[in-house]
């Protein structure tokens, strides 16, 4: 189980955005939904930390929760595309790819940002996505959709921090109970370890 993202990917793919440099700041990610009840928690936790994040969010999602949708970005929060319909990259024709991706953009014009679901693109995908949009990774995967033990999750994100990390959280029900654990405590705790937090790519 890899939390820190591998150097060797990072220098593989330079395209891609794994970490901002020079900067005392963290970017919070949150991939998926916008999911009931889950990203009501998430915005509730932010807003009451005064602080920004970043939503990839998958199209059908966004269809389905509108008011949701429009209360992230009413917040101030910045939002990215996750694909229409969460494909695998590297399970999926670029053709299909890439049409999935431009129907979730259809409802998010103004955005410029990609994450791929499960961080897997093709090298023919990225080559096309980047001429239109900033496609961004991470630094820091929290486990949030696999770990049980919430002390370890927060070990996952505190141990592994570093200036300029970007850190993957999940805005679904999977991750749900985790995240009402650990979310402010580790928000709290980087706080207290002197980062500020960014939504600006």
């Amino acid at each position: 189980m890899f939390v820190k993202t591998i150097a060797f990917f990072r220098f593989l793919y330079p395209s891609l955005i794994w970490k901002k440099k020079g900067v005392k700041k963290i970017w919070l990610t949150f991939d998926d939904g916008p999911t009931p009840e889950v990203t009501e928690y998430i915005l509730s936790v932010l807003k009451s930390e005064k602080i920004l994040a970043t939503f990839f969010l998958v199209g059908q999602d966004i269809l389905n929760n509108q008011r949701i949708y429009q209360k992230i970005k009413a917040d101030g929060h910045t939002i990215g595309n996750h694909t229409n319909s969460h494909l695998n990259g590297w399970k999926t024709c670029s053709k299909k790819y890439i049409q999935d991706i431009e129907k979730c953009q259809e409802l998010m014009k103004e955005n410029v940002l990609f994450r791929p679901p499960y961080g897997k693109m093709t090298s023919k995908q990225i080559l096309n996505l980047k001429k239109k949009y900033k496609l961004i990774l991470w630094d820091i995967l929290s486990y949030d959709f696999k770990e049980k033990n919430p002390t370890k999750l927060k070990s996952n994100v505190l141990n592994n921090i570093s200036d300029g990390s970007i850190v993957v959280f999940h805005n679904n029900t999977k991750s749900y109970k985790l995240l009402k654990e650990t979310l402010r405590d580790i928000i709290v705790e980087l706080k207290g370890m002197g980062y500020s937090f960014s939504s600006s790519w």
